[in-house]
This record gives C-alpha cells, sequence and structure tokens, in this order.
C-alpha cells in the first residue's frame, strides 16, 4: 500500500473526503517527524511506538575492492509494534 492508497483507505474508514485524509495522513507524518527530529519518542498504544536511536561508527569492508572503510555513527529511526498489532498479525 503506497500513500495515496493509505490515505483513501483512511478516508473511506473515517468518513472524511480524501482531502480532509490527506491531511490528517501529513499532520500525523510531521508530528512524529518533528517529535523525532528533537530526539522524542511516540508511543501509540496498542498501534506500537517510533523511537530514534544510536548507532556507533564501526568498521566495514567494500564488497566490490575488499577495501576496509569506517562506516560514521549515525541516528536511525526504530519502530516496535505494540502487543495488539503483533496479535492481530499471527
Amino acid at each position: 500500500m503506497n500513500k495515496t492508497e493509505f490515505i483513501s483507505s483512511v478516508a473511506e474508514k473515517a468518513g472524511l473526503s480524501k482531502a480532509d485524509a490527506k491531511k490528517a495522513v501529513d499532520a500525523f507524518i510531521e508530528t512524529v517527524s518533528n517529535e523525532l527530529k528533537e530526539g522524542g519518542k511516540v508511543a501509540l498504544l496498542g498501534f506500537g511506538s517510533f523511537s530514534v536511536t544510536e548507532k556507533s561508527a564501526r568498521k566495514g569492508v567494500n564488497p566490490r575492492t575488499k577495501e576496509v572503510i569506517e562506516i560514521e555513527a549515525r541516528k536511525s529511526v526504530r519502530f516496535k509494534a505494540g502487543a495488539e498489532l503483533n496479535d492481530l498479525i499471527q
């Protein structure tokens, strides 16, 4: 499912116009993105939680040249599914 299909599904299930559903989805994405950018966490009870994790620097190997390279430290977004979501897909 892509974003357009997701918006259509939200509009249908919530009884909204596609324009209103698009605004809601965009607002959700912006809110979660801003919170993660500030180092926060977003927890949606029953669905899951989004958080930022730190990945430390490490050494890697370029598969083409077999050269050892340094991979810089970085931040990564993590999603952990909630119990209800896990139960639903089992």
